[in-house]
Order: structure tokens, then C-alpha cells, then sequence
């Protein structure tokens, strides 16, 4: 619908022969239109007066909610606004659903909500909202699910919220809420979840809580509760999940009434400041997670055996005596035994993992660290799937039993999981953003997939492999889907700990359908509504989940359209509004066929072969060739000067009129690269300029064409020497070399480009080498200006946008967070210092290159991953080299060091390096150990661009092109 102030807009459309006349007809279709809008506003006025409101008191910085002046919220459709489809008794529509999820809103919540008396959905997650709850929540005696995680809300929570009759679930969770739990939500008799984890909430637990008949999970854990654990909970009827870790409870015990409990699932008090001895919960028969680490826990272990669904076990860290319990050589699903740092003493039985049978994806994991263990009793042989660790017992100074008394230092299950899709089906079939579903019984079936952040806030289990079937098998029955229709590409482990992923979801293919590589608009709105409705049954063993984000790919976005009607019925306006609809579409189309008369000749211009648009600014410094200029240098584009190609097209080696020898990368038509990235590459390289950058020299977009002119990089891409496509090998001294030179390249973008760039995609096929092996850093396609400083001069740390780049060198937080900032470039440059270490590629086998250096770090054989190509190497160097780049790969960003360390630490080392103490000025000019004559023009080299895409093609499946946030509307 038009807006009024949109109509008098369209009057430059017209040219002069059709103005006039035009124009009297489009006032006749604003009025009409109008006339439309004025009929059909009938949402309650108190409610609309309420939503304008709430909009003026949040801040809107990307324009989502700009609909919400126009028109009627219910009959226009405004972003996040839900109605019920008919009137009410008073004549008036009502909104049910208020869902804002993501949209990156902040500001305060106005108390006016209160005023949406009908509402049943109020959903603010994952925005920057600040400010307190406003206690006029509490007079919406409709309200269902409370959803306000995931923002930065302070103050109190107002006792009001307690008096809800219907409220099923209160989400407050990751604010900063503080003061007490009201009394009042005693009276929440049919609320099921309570999830206020990692908040400043304090005080005592009220125990009147303990009468709630319908909680199931009760979470607040990471917040500053004190005073005693009422002994009532045990009174609870049907908890399954009681999760109050790092709170402070005044030394006080664990209620032996706790043992009571009989159908919870997990408990985990861990880091509580609870004392005296361990409670009996023998008599909780189906408990599969227990965490009392971390406390002051005294006495023996009970001898009385725990559920056979126990997984986890960690009582670390306590004061805790006596022997190993014999039961804990019988619990069948065990993954996880921590006992450390406490004073246990006697032998352990080897039975505790000899008579478990494991299958291909179980593990067990044993910490018996710092006690007074004595030694093993039985065969002291692993299997391949048991990890025991014991420094710090006697048992270590027996000489048998050193294979278990390293050093754990482990991190727990908290390593990035990259799930490695391999595929043999061709490339070019399946552009960007359509994938090849993985799980498809049809070979090769290229669809759009829906992409969903998922994370479950308590899972039952602390090794989630053995359960990844069952949890696809369970997710995709719930969302009535096949399973086949289910690829879960990521998933990584957080505090917790919870365990966060990333979910695809394929259409079905249909021969018989034109449009099986779509889902139709129906299917999108139902998939939508069961995660954002919480209709997706509750797990035992996966716990309670939380929605992240719901991402949209270019194809829906048409098809989507629609997505925000509110529903309402065809039948409640049809009477008011279908005179002025009619003569409304008898003029549009009047008006539209004058509009493609008059403009008619401006479409016969453009080239038959693509639509694109021209550059048309002249940049100082990049030629702009003609495509007759381009045959000549490549001899019309023959196989004889084909030297590569790529997702983009194909690469020729080109000899310009003056002599100079140039790669001249040349888009197939419908090829992967988008006008945007042509136009990136550009205007990037054009103003970039430092000797490890590759240097653009032109470009030609003409008849239909776009190419790419860069300086020719004669000794190919570092992935081809380290994967034995040439037959030079790569000394260190020459691998640190390129190290150095990359890092030298990267930290000109991040601090003296202007402004500052973030490459996004840096691995080892977009670093070339010159003739004299000096690196230079290649394909801006896909980069992305830093984010400009305010008018005080700050700016912000990272960029919001989609994911894109390769797999194996995505930096985790910017996967999940879509937040691109340097660290990410660190990231994936320290996976390529890995690739320079080990040979190994980032990906392989379904191996990821920073596990497999990890754990060969963590046990003590890093120096057998070493390539074995590299010769001789001083062992000091190396170390040194291979903790920096692990440091470069860690998973939280502010772990990772600045590229201005890096580059620091790499001049450190050189200078360390036999190989650069040889009387050279400038280490990264010469190294005689792989130096090699220029090429001579007539020599036909390997071509570096063969591999580069500047589009992004060559990701296959790792990436996420081109996605926009669906909030739930």
C-alpha cells in the first residue's frame, strides 16, 4: 500500500509527453489508495496509540520498524505486529504477537506495553535494549511467553509479573537484572520455564517456589543468589532440570530431601559454596547429569548406585575422601568421570572403562588428578576411546602407569566443531546461495536451504557425537520435516555449558515440480511459527533450546514477501474496499503501460549478454582496457594462454603491447561473480598499495564482460607448494618468509588502508609468490570496510554482516555471531600459518586442522605433524611459530592477538632463524635457499589466479552467502 507521501514521489517517473495526463491519473490512484487505508484501519485505537509508543521509545537503527507509521499495524502489516484473523465482539482487530527478535533494537521498553491487553507473544530477544521491565507487563493477563533474553536489561524484576494466570515461560536470561526473585511468582501455577541465567539476580531463592505445579526447568545459574537451597524443591512436581551453578549460598548443604526428586533429570550446583556431605540420589532413577564441583564437599562418595542414564559425573574439586564406589564400573552411558583435586584415596579399577563396550562415536573421559590414588587395579591397558589422566597420585611414580600421568590440560568439549561436507557434484550446477543438499536422496540436488541458529541451554550429556543422530532424528520428527531435509553444518560448545549450532534445512525434491529447490511460502511460515511459538516438544535428553536467528536467502525474499501479514481474513474488508480496488487497478494499469511506453528505449542500450552496471568513474591508477585490448594480449582469449580457472572463470595469461605480462581473470557468463564484488575488487585495489598486496592493473567491462587485470604472480599460490603441485619445497626459512610477508600485508589493511579493511577471506590459495617467493596477499572480492568512526572518534569493533568465506578458516564467533571484526583475518591467517607447519589442508577427511594441531599439542607430539617436506628446522623457532598460530585460532576472539602482534612475533622469530642471520639488509627480500630466475616473457608459468574466486564459489558448503534475519512476524 502506498504511503501518502510516496504518491506525489512517482511523478518523476513521467517525461513530458506523458506528464500531464499521467498525472491526473495517479492522483485518481492516491486517492483511491487512500481511500483504502482510511476503510480499512480497524485495530483497536488503544493499541495503536500503545504501538506507537513502544516505537518511540526504541531506537531503530536499521530501519526495521519504519512501516510502523503507515496505515493500520494490523491491515498494513507492520514488522512484528500479529492480529487475530476476525474482530472481536467490539468491533475491533487485536494484536496477539509482538515478535522483534534480532533486529538490532535498543532503547527502552515503553510501559505502554501493558496496553496490549490481547497479547499472548511478547518477544524482544537478542536486541541491545536497555533500561528495567516495566511493571505494566504484568497487566497483560493474556500473556503466554515472555521473551526478553539475550539484551542489557537492569533493575529489578517487578513483583506485577508474579499475577500473570497464563504466563508459560519467563525468559530473561543474559541481562543484567538484579535484586530479588519476587514471592509473587509463587503464584505462576501454569509457568513451566524459568530461565533468568547469567543476570546479577540475589538474595535468597523464595521457597515458596517449591508449590509450582507446571516448572520443569528452573535455571539461574551465573547470578549473585545467596542465603540457603530450600529443602521444599523436593516438592516440586514435576522438575526435570535444576540448574543454579556459580551462585553463593553461604556454606551452606546440599538438602538431603533433594534425593527426593524423582524425575529430575540433571542437577548442577557447581562453584555454590555448599558444604558438608554428598546427598544419597540413588533414588532418582532416571538422573543423567550431576555437577557438585567446585565446592566444599566432605565425606565419602555414597555407595548407593546413581541411575544407569548418568553421563556426566563431576564432583572435582571438593574435599572429598574414601574409595572409588564399585557401581561406577556399571553406569552404561557414562562420558565423563571427574573426581580430581580432591583427597580419594586406594586403587582404581580398570573395570570402570575395560567392561564398557564403546561404538565408534562414544568416549570416555576419566579425571582422577590430585588425589592419594595408590595405583590401577587390573589391566592398565586403554582402549582407543578412554582418556585417563592421573598426575599429581603416588600412582604416577609407578613406572607402568606413565602413559596416564601427563598433564590434562584439556579443554572440555569446548572446540569448535566444523561438520565437513564432501561432495563430488560439479561446482558451476549449483551458484551461490543455492547448496547441494547433503542428506538428499537425489544425487547432486541443488536447493535454497532456510539456516537457523539453534542452542540448547541445558543439554543432558557433556559429549553431544553419540547423540548427533538421535538429536536430527528428534528435530526434524518435530518439525514434521524428513531428516533427510536436515544438515547440521556447526557446533560449538559455550559456558555452560550450552551448545550452540547451525542448522540447514533442504526443501524435498519433487520431479514433478518446477520449484522443489524452493520452499514455498506456507512451509517457510510453518517452520517459523514452531520455533518462535516454542512448539517444538521438550527433549529429556537435549533439554530446553532457544532460537537464535531464522536466515533468509535472496530466493525467499520475493516469495517471503507476504510473511508479515498479520492474517486476516480475505472476507473482513472486502466489502469496504472493493469499489476503490477496482478503479485502483483499472488506473494502475493505464498509468504503468504510459510509464513503459515512455521509457521503453532506455532497455534497447543494454548489452544482450548481461545487465551490467558500468563502471563509471575513472580510477587513477587502473586502466580500463578495451576487449579488443584484452584478445590481442591473450591471443583471443586461446587454450594456449589458459593457465587456470576458478568458480569466476577462467584465467589467461596476457602480454600487454608495452611487454608486461599480466593474469587476466575473465568471467564465463552466469558465472558466480556478482557486480558488487567486481566492483569491491576494484575500487579496494585501485587505493591499496604495499609490496605483499597483489597490484590490480586494470580491469574491462564492455560488451557484455568483466575482467580482472592483476601483475603476474609466476610461482603460483602457497596451497599449491604445500599440497606438492610443484616440485620445490618450501624450506622454514622460506615458509616464515611468507609468514612474515602475509602478516606484513594484512596489518597494512587493518591500520594504514583508509579506511581500514577486513579481507574475510584469507587462505592459503589467495596468498601468491612472486619469482622470488615473496607473498603477497590476493582477492578482495569478498572484503569489507571497517566500520567508520563516530563524530567523537570511536567506532565500533566489528561489522554486522552475512557470513561468507571458505570453510576450515571461518573464524568461529564470526560464524555464529555474523560479527566481522581484524581478529577474524587473525583467525584465518593463523589456520595458514598451521598449513605452513603441518602441509596439512584446513579440512580433510573430516579432519579440521586446528583440532588435529591441538591435540597433538595437548599430548606432547607436535613435532610429529610437522611437514616432513620442510628438511632440517631449528626445533625452537618452530615451537615458537606453532604457538602463535594456535594462539591465532582460538575460538574466543579476545584470546587471539592483534596483527600488530603477530607481525612482531614473527620478526621475533626470523631474527631467531639460522637462515636470516646470512648478511641479507631485509630478510623478506632474499632467500638464496628458493631463489630462481624471472620468467622471460615467452615462458608460459603456472598461473596463481587459478584458484581464486573472487565470489566466494569455491566454499561448496562451508559459507552462508548472502542471508538477511528473519524475526518472526
Amino acid at each position: 500500500m502506498l504511503h501518502k507521501c510516496d504518491c506525489f514521489s512517482i511523478f518523476g517517473m513521467f517525461n513530458s509527453r506523458a506528464c500531464t495526463f499521467g498525472a491526473l491519473l495517479l492522483l485518481w490512484l492516491c486517492w483511491s489508495l487512500l481511500l483504502i487505508e482510511a476503510q480499512s484501519s480497524i485495530t483497536d485505537p488503544v493499541e495503536v496509540d500503545a504501538l506507537r509508543d513502544i516505537r518511540n521509545y526504541l531506537v531503530d537503527v536499521n530501519g526495521n520498524l519504519r512501516n510502523w507509521n503507515r496505515g493500520d499495524p494490523c491491515t498494513a502489516n507492520w514488522t512484528g505486529v500479529l492480529c487475530f484473523s476476525t474482530t472481536m465482539n467490539d468491533g475491533y482487530l487485536h494484536v496477539t504477537e509482538l515478535q522483534l527478535l534480532s533486529m538490532n533494537l535498543s532503547g527502552g521498553l515503553s510501559p505502554s506495553l501493558g496496553r496490549l491487553s490481547y497479547l499472548r507473544i511478547l518477544d524482544f530477544m537478542w536486541n541491545d535494549i536497555t533500561g528495567s521491565i516495566p511493571k505494566e507487563i504484568g497487566d497483560i493477563k493474556s500473556l503466554e511467553l515472555l521473551l526478553l533474553n539475550g539484551n542489557q536489561l537492569t533493575g529489578s524484576l517487578p513483583e506485577e509479573l508474579g499475577y500473570l494466570p497464563l504466563l508459560d515461560r519467563i525468559q530473561i536470561d543474559q541481562n543484567k537484572i538484579s535484586g530479588p526473585l519476587p514471592k509473587s511468582f509463587a503464584y505462576l501455577n501454569k509457568t513451566r520455564h524459568f530461565h533468568m541465567n547469567n543476570n546479577s539476580i540475589s538474595g535468597q531463592i523464595p521457597p515458596e517456589l517449591s508449590r509450582l505445579p507446571s516448572l520443569v526447568h528452573f535455571l539461574l545459574d551465573n547470578n549473585n543468589l545467596s542465603g540457603y537451597l530450600p529443602p521444599e524443591f523436593s516438592q516440586f512436581p514435576n522438575l526435570l532440570i535444576l540448574q543454579l551453578d556459580n551462585n553463593n549460598f553461604n556454606g551452606g548443604m546440599i538438602p538431603n530431601s533433594f534425593g527426593n526428586m524423582t524425575k529430575l533429570l540433571k542437577l548442577s550446583l557447581r562453584n555454590c559454596n555448599l558444604r558438608g556431605p554428598m546427598p544419597d540420589l540413588s533414588r532418582i532413577p532416571k538422573l543423567s547429569y550431576l555437577d557438585l564441583s567446585s565446592n566444599y564437599l566432605i565425606g565419602s562418595i555414597p555407595s548407593n548406585k546413581l541411575s544407569d542414564n548418568i553421563t556426566t559425573i563431576d564432583l572435582s574439586s571438593n574435599n572429598l575422601t574414601g574409595t572409588i564406589p564399585d557401581y561406577f564400573s556399571s553406569l552404561p552411558q557414562l562420558q565423563k568421570l571427574s573426581l580430581a583435586n580432591n583427597s580419594l584415596g586406594g586403587s582404581i579399577p580398570s573395570t570402570i572403562w575395560q567392561s564398557r563396550a564403546f561404538s565408534g562415536t562414544e568416549r570416555l573421559t576419566l579425571d582422577f588428578e590430585n588425589n592419594k590414588f595408590s595405583n590401577i587395579t587390573g589391566s592398565v591397558s586403554l582402549p582407543q576411546n578412554v582418556t585417563v589422566w592421573l598426575q599429581g597420585n603416588p600412582a604416577c611414580k609407578n613406572s607402568s602407569l606413565v602413559q596416564f600421568c601427563g598433564n590434562a590440560n584439556y579443554v572440555e568439549m569446548k572446540k569448535t566443531n566444523l561438520v565437513a561436507r564432501i561432495t563430488v557434484c560439479p561446482i558451476q550446477s549449483c551458484p551461490p546461495p543455492y547448496e547441494y543438499s547433503p542428506s538428499s536422496p537425489t544425487p547432486c540436488f541443488c536447493a535454497a536451504p532456510l539456516i537457523v541458529g539453534y542452542r540448547l541451554k541445558s543439554p543432558g550429556f557433556w559429549d553431544f557425537l553419540p547423540y548427533k543422530n538421535m538429536f536430527e532424528e528428534y528435530l526434524s520428527s518435530s518439525l514434521k520435516l524428513d531428516r533427510s531435509q536436515l544438515y547440521l553444518q556447526h557446533f560449538v560448545w559455550e559456558e555452560g555449558p550450552r551448545l550452540r549450532m547451525q542448522l540447514k534445512f533442504f526443501p524435498v525434491y519433487d520431479a514433478n515440480s518446477n520449484s522443489s529447490y524452493l520452499f514455498n511460502r506456507t512451509e517457510i511460515r510453518r517452520i517459523n511459527s514452531l520455533f518462535t511459538m516454542w512448539n517444538i516438544s521438550d527433549s529429556k535428553v537435549f533439554g530446553p533450546y532457544e532460537l537464535l536467528y531464522i536466515n533468509l536467502l535472496d530466493p525467499y525474499k520475493d516469495e517471503y514477501a507476504t510473511r508479515r501479514s498479520s492474517g486476516i481474513r480475505k472476507g473482513v474488508l472486502a466489502g469496504a474496499i472493493v469499489g476503490a480496488i477496482a478503479g485502483a487497478v483499472t488506473l494502475s494499469a493505464i498509468v504503468t503501460l504510459l510509464i513503459l511506453r515512455a521509457h521503453s528505449k532506455n532497455y534497447q542500450a543494454i548489452p544482450r549478454k548481461r545487465l551490467a552496471s558500468k563502471v563509471t568513474t575513472k580510477i587513477d591508477g587502473v586502466k580500463d582496457f578495451t576487449f579488443s585490448e584484452m584478445a590481442l594480449a591473450t591471443k583471443n582469449f586461446s587454450s594456449s594462454t589458459e593457465v587456470g580457472h576458478g568458480g569466476y572463470g577462467k584465467v589467461h595469461r596476457g602480454v600487454l603491447t608495452d611487454g608486461k605480462v599480466v593474469a587476466v581473470k575473465r568471467a564465463q557468463m552466469g558465472s558466480l561473480q556478482g557486480e558488487k564484488e567486481f566492483l569491491t575488487e576494484i575500487e579496494l585495489l585501485s587505493r591499496l598499495h604495499h609490496r605483499n598486496l597483489v597490484s590490480l592493473i586494470g580491469y574491462c567491462e564492455e560488451e557484455g564482460e568483466q575482467m580482472l587485470v592483476y601483475e603476474f604472480m609466476s610461482n603460483g599460490t602457497l596451497r599449491d607448494h604445500l599440497s606438492a603441485k610443484t616440485k620445490e619445497t618450501l624450506s622454514f626459512a622460506t615458509r616464515l618468509r611468507v609468514a612474515l610477508a602475509s602478516a606484513r600485508g594484512i596489518l597494512y589493511l587493518h591500520t594504514e588502508a583508509n579506511p581500514p579493511i577486513f579481507h574475510r577471506d584469507i587462505k592459503a590459495s589467495n596468498i601468491l609468490l612472486d619469482f622470488n617467493y615473496t607473498a603477497k596477499v590476493a582477492d578482495f572480492g569478498l572484503s569489507r570496510l571497517a566500520p567508520a568512526p563516530d563524530i567523537e572518534g570511536s567506532a565500533p569493533a566489528h561489522v554486522s554482516t552475512v557470513v561468507k568465506g571458505t570453510p576450515g578458516y571461518l573464524d568461529p564467533e564470526y560464524f555464529l555471531t555474523h560479527k566481522l571484526t581484524d581478529k577474524s583475518d587473525v583467525y584465518s591467517l593463523g589456520v595458514v600459518f598451521l598449513e605452513l607447519l603441518t602441509g596439512m589442508q584446513p579440512i580433510s577427511h573430516g579432519k579440521n586442522i586446528v583440532r588435529e594441531v591441538n591435540v597433538a599439542y595437548q599430548s606432547g607430539m607436535i613435532f610429529s605433524v610437522i611437514d616432513g617436506k620442510m628438511g632440517s628446522y631449528p626445533s625452537d623457532c618452530v615451537e615458537k611459530f606453532l604457538n602463535l598460530a594456535l594462539k591465532c585460532c582460538q575460538d574466543e576472539t579476545d584470546m587471539r592477538p592483534s596483527m600488530a602482534d603477530v607481525v612482531r612475533e614473527l620478526e621475533i622469530i626470523w631474527g631467531m632463524t639460522p637462515r636470516a642471520n646470512t648478511g641479507t639488509t631485509e630478510p623478506m627480500e632474499v632467500d638464496t635457499g628458493n631463489q630462481i630466475s624471472p620468467p622471460s616473457s615467452a615462458t608460459v608459468q603456472r598461473n596463481p589466479y587459478a584458484s581464486l574466486d573472487v565470489s566466494g564459489s569455491d566454499l561448496v558448503s562451508g559459507a552462508v552467502p548472502s542471508i538477511s534475519i528473519i524475526s518472526p512476524r
